[in-house]
């Protein structure tokens, strides 16, 4: 877990030779759910460490959003506390531990955006 929540202090954007940019991530994001799972059961507060991570990233995916795109989405809204969204990523995780920890993270985003987007 130490070693995890260390890592969980960089991210790394890395370019290829392409002309698109590929982003590798690095920290708790960039474990797979099948390691959330394990430290979330081994560690109490290690799930805390894992949403903070999630939040950071749906924020900057926020703030780097085009111009008119996700304007005014509120990553908090009532309808969708906090502890459900926590929720949400522990029950994806649970059903897919092959997945990375991201991919959860990216649905929970997308849901929070709302239908048809």
């Amino acid at each position: 877990m130490r070693r995890t929540l260390i890592a969980a202090l960089g991210i790394a954007i890395a370019t290829s030779g392409q002309a698109q940019p590929t982003a590798k991530i690095v920290g708790l994001g960039a474990q797979t759910c099948a390691e959330f799972n394990e430290e979330i059961a081994a560690t109490q507060t290690a799930e805390l460490y894992y949403f903070a991570s999630a939040q950071g990233f749906m924020s900057g995916a926020l703030i780097r959003a085009p111009a008119g795109l996700d304007e005014g989405l509120d990553l908090t809204p009532r309808s969708f506390p906090l502890q459900g969204q926590v929720d949400f990523l522990r029950a994806l995780c649970s059903k897919n531990p092959e997945q990375d920890y991201m991919d959860p993270v990216r649905a929970l985003y997308r849901r929070l955006r709302g239908p048809g987007i």
